[in-house]
């Protein structure tokens, strides 16, 4: 196999989380492009799959589309069966969606971070293991969360977020210790600092974004784009012996 064919996916079935925009969207598109089908998962995904399901068809990919709310637990078992009944048998899983809510942590409530929780580390576990144990018994697979930059560092406001995000690089490391024997992959991308919704705060503050920048070598805020060469490179062959490994997509931040 030549080096640019172990990059490519075809015949591959992907499971995309938080695909409907941003970071999921763009890794979704990755994943068609290399050649995989998509099954795509958001809490508001529209009828059809709306404009991500639109353009994974257009690359001639195949796209099915499904909503969950993932900080109800039975609604993602639920998915999770439902997905399982009705697609093919899931060969990369990128466990993508997540939430942020920001608040002092003397302010902030229990509802925060039981919901940011839920959403960021309870169901990815839950995801992970319910589609885990299946590449497991056919030893192969791979497994990719979105991590942060907040896996490292404790942020500002953020504590519910920053805990589940460190959370999922410990699982990261966790069940690729117990997997890597089966020929299952699991890794994870921590983005750095990139323009989507999530980050629409910080950027609309001008002190805040000209303080963020700064200390970004390449000078400039990330794009969902940036995040598509390190998601294609964990999905494929390419990436058989890198396990347990968190991939920083920042533009240098980690490093300054």
């Amino acid at each position: 196999m030549s080096v640019l064919d172990r990059f490519k996916l075809q015949g591959k079935t992907a499971l995309v989380t938080g695909c409907r925009r941003g970071i999921g969207k763009g890794m979704a598109l990755a994943l068609a492009e290399a050649g995989a089908d998509i099954v795509g998962v958001s809490a508001q995904l529209e009828d059809g799959g709306g404009e991500v399901g639109r353009e994974v068809t257009a690359l001639g990919r195949s796209f099915r589309g499904y909503r969950c709310d993932f900080a109800d637990r039975q609604a993602v078992y639920a998915c999770i069966a439902k997905i399982k009944a009705e697609c093919a048998p899931i060969d990369i899983l990128v466990n993508n969606a997540g939430t942020i809510l920001r608040k002092p942590a003397v302010e902030h409530p229990d509802e925060y971070w039981d919901r940011v929780v839920n959403v960021n580390l309870n169901s990815q576990f839950i995801l992970a293991r319910e589609f885990g144990k299946d590449m497991v018994a056919r030893k192969n697979g791979k497994i990719i969360f979105t991590a942060s930059l907040l896996t490292f560092q404790g942020g500002i406001t953020v504590p519910g977020y920053a805990a589940s995000k460190g959370g999922i690089g410990q699982l990261t490391m966790a069940l690729s210790n117990e997997w890597a024997q089966y020929g299952v992959n699991v890794n994870a991308i921590a983005p750095g600092y990139i323009a989507t919704d999530n980050t629409a705060a910080l950027r609309a503050d001008a002190d805040r974004s000209q303080a963020i920048l700064a200390r970004i070598p390449a000078g400039r805020w990330g794009e969902p784009s940036d995040l598509q060469g390190a998601v294609v490179f964990l999905a494929s062959p390419a990436s058989n012996y890198v396990n347990g490994t968190i991939v920083t997509v920042d533009g240098g931040w980690m490093g300054r």
